[in-house]
């Protein structure tokens, strides 16, 4: 999968599941969820991967499927951007700890590494993993 979107083949992650993926860039991470684009000119840069929940990626099936894939996964950056407006980084922990969990099941954001989730919104691990614990 990761040799795909390399390569700039562009997927589109399924509306039909609760199911994302997190994009490792070289500073950062990118977070694409249902129904958003991945790989082609946005993800060459993409060092490794990690799908959260029951990932599944398919072909947009047209013109209009693609354009509206690249909305949504315009719309996932736009959410994430939000969460690093805030300038303290134990707000932005809970912030993006509260988005995963009123989205996915308790059991799949606790598989998320603590990494991937300070890479999305510019914060150490450590912060991430002490913001779970006072949860």
């Amino acid at each position: 999968m990761l040799d795909q979107i390399q390569a700039g083949e562009l997927l589109v992650v399924s509306r039909n599941r609760r199911n994302g993926i997190i994009l490792y860039k070289r500073f950062h991470a990118d977070f694409a969820g249902p129904g958003a684009a991945v790989g082609g000119s946005l993800d060459r840069d993409c060092t490794g991967i990690l799908p959260v929940g029951n990932l599944r990626l398919k072909q947009p099936a047209s013109a209009q499927d693609l354009e509206e894939a690249y909305r949504i996964r315009r719309q996932w950056t736009i959410l994430t951007k939000q969460m690093t407006d805030t300038s303290s980084p134990e707000k932005r922990a809970k912030m993006i700890l509260s988005q995963f969990n009123n989205y996915f099941e308790p059991k799949i954001v606790a598989s998320i590494p603590d990494e991937a989730l300070g890479l999305m919104v510019g914060i150490f691990p450590k912060t991430i993993a002490e913001a779970r614990q006072k949860r």
